[in-house]
């Protein structure tokens, strides 16, 4: 009896005692990238504190924009180890929140899955204000000026804007690192949009390009000028039916 009551308190004793488990310096990272910076990267570093083994069965990220690299396959007991996860920015700006799901076979659910944040504050390249620019139907197609102004890390000497068919622009330097931009709609009888392209000439290797938004738009309800007025408008005549042949029957 004695030594079946050993074997069960040393069983249990093993169970709690060999465990896996990772334990991480920080399962959320902030980033500051650059203006002119292509990619963002977070390094979440980890030590196995448990007593055996511990295997990653899947290293997931949120999106595509976001590559995911583990440096080995298995921890063993007081090993440290990093998964980086690289951000491609891209045209992306603000605020970028992207996730990657780390799933090991630790016995332990609530041990077993974590997941990774990596928070990226992406000052824009180029500030522009405001970034879409409306005209309502009807209005006279008078220029509407954007402001435009690189950040201190996008050392862009030069823009030009594209105009097309249904919108013309010009460019006006001012500051270093300052421009205005003028926008003209060539008619405003139609809801019309488009975007217009800005290109820089920063990086020399690879210039970036932006957008401005330019619309034609219809108001919410007629405006004034152009409503029917109900009051002045004479009622549609009634057309007064031919009378048939006294009877016969009209053919």
């Amino acid at each position: 009896m004695k030594t079946r009551l050993l074997i069960f308190t040393l069983s249990i004793f093993l169970g709690v005692a060999a465990r896996a488990e990772l334990k991480w310096e920080q399962n959320t990272i902030e980033l500051h990238p650059s203006a002119g910076d292509k990619t963002a990267v977070a390094h979440f570093k980890y030590q196995n504190v448990g007593t055996i083994p511990v295997h990653f069965k899947s290293v997931k990220a949120s999106c595509g924009c976001t590559t995911t690299q583990s440096q080995k396959e298995v921890v063993n007991p007081s090993e440290k180890g990093e998964i980086v996860a690289t951000f491609t920015i891209g045209d992306r700006t603000g605020q970028q929140l992207k996730t990657v799901t780390v799933q090991t076979d630790d016995p332990n659910p609530t041990q077993a899955m974590t997941i990774l944040t990596l928070k990226a504050d992406i000052t824009p390249a180029l500030e522009i204000k405001p970034p879409v620019v409306y005209w309502q139907n009807g209005e006279e197609p008078k220029p509407k000026k954007i402001s435009v102004k690189a950040a201190k890390e996008f050392p862009a000497k030069e823009i030009t804007i594209k105009s097309n068919q249904n919108f013309e622009s010009k460019v006006e330097p001012g500051k270093a690192g300052e421009w205005t931009i003028e926008v003209t709609p060539k008619d405003t009888s139609h809801p019309i949009g488009t975007a217009l392209q800005i290109q820089t000439d920063y990086p020399k290797e690879a210039p970036k390009s932006f957008y401005l938004n330019v619309v034609v738009t219809t108001p919410p309800g007629l405006p004034p000028a152009v409503r029917p007025n109900v009051a002045n408008t004479p009622a549609p005549k009634t057309a007064t039916p031919p009378a048939s042949p006294a009877g016969g029957v009209e053919r």
